[in-house]
């Protein structure tokens, strides 16, 4: 389905019916990967409507000129988000660089937001500047390798061959562009959880640990046997975690 914005038609993907979830990517990435590892949460926890959204320059949503950094991609998030919920309240789930999006539309209205997810959240932008653990290749067994492999081709590579890979890349390359304007801090008082991972060597774990002073009811965890692209080579854990939090959210004042 396509939600439009300006002249940018954005694409996205919609289950279900209830409350919102707005489920927002990786750079790069579209939102086939966010909608597998999520969707059979849902198979215990109705009463969500699920909405996976591919930014501009991925999946089937096309890149604008007008688009120059991440201010404006914040913009384009927000203005569909809005589109498709209306201004009723919703909940967010944002991987990576979504993270950051996901913060960045908490900044601009706390009180509409029914919960947050972030999973393996860009926190720092400048690479240069993040805590990192140091690579760890002990913890890929066969099982693992296998499984990344099969992930790597399954969502990645199909994300990479359709996605804008130079307009993309003119926002990711300089970090001032790469950064929102403004410090995407904003006191969350509904239900959160953070998941990292402790092999991580792209966000890594440490830096998402100063977001709990913002998220008095999250819950941060971090996962052993997982990287950048968790969850890996089981889900169980991860979905557990996640199947948690919309019971938080469920049973939150106001719900």
């Amino acid at each position: 389905m396509i939600s439009l914005v300006d002249d940018l038609p954005v694409y996205y993907e919609s289950f279900g019916e209830g409350r919102a979830i707005v489920f927002l990517p990786g750079w790069g990435n579209a939102n086939g990967e966010g909608r597998d590892v999520h969707e059979p949460v849902f198979t215990t926890h109705p009463g969500w409507r699920r909405i996976y959204i591919d930014p501009p320059g991925t999946g089937q949503t096309p890149a604008r000129p007008w688009i120059k950094n991440q201010d404006d991609m914040l913009d384009v998030l927000a203005r569909t988000i809005d589109d498709l919920v209306g201004s009723d309240s919703f909940a967010l789930a944002g991987t990576s660089a979504g993270g950051l999006h996901a913060r960045g539309i908490v900044h601009r209205d706390p009180t509409r937001i029914l919960g947050l997810l972030l999973r393996v959240p860009g926190v720092v932008v400048d690479r240069a500047k993040r805590t990192l653990p140091a690579d760890d290749p002990s913890v890929r067994d066969e099982d693992y390798r296998a499984a990344s492999h099969r992930k790597q081709e399954r969502y990645y590579d199909v994300a990479e061959a359709a996605a804008d890979l130079e307009f993309l890349g003119s926002i990711q390359s300089d970090v001032a562009k790469y950064s929102l304007t403004i410090e995407p801090r904003a006191r969350l008082e509904t239900p959160t959880l953070i998941v990292t991972g402790r092999q991580d060597v792209m966000t890594g774990f440490a830096d998402a640990w100063g977001l709990l002073d913002d998220y008095p009811r999250a819950t941060y965890a971090v996962l052993d046997r997982a990287d950048h692209d968790l969850p890996v080579d089981d889900d169980g854990l991860y979905q557990a975690l996640v199947g948690d939090w919309l019971r938080r959210m469920a049973k939150h004042p106001g719900a």
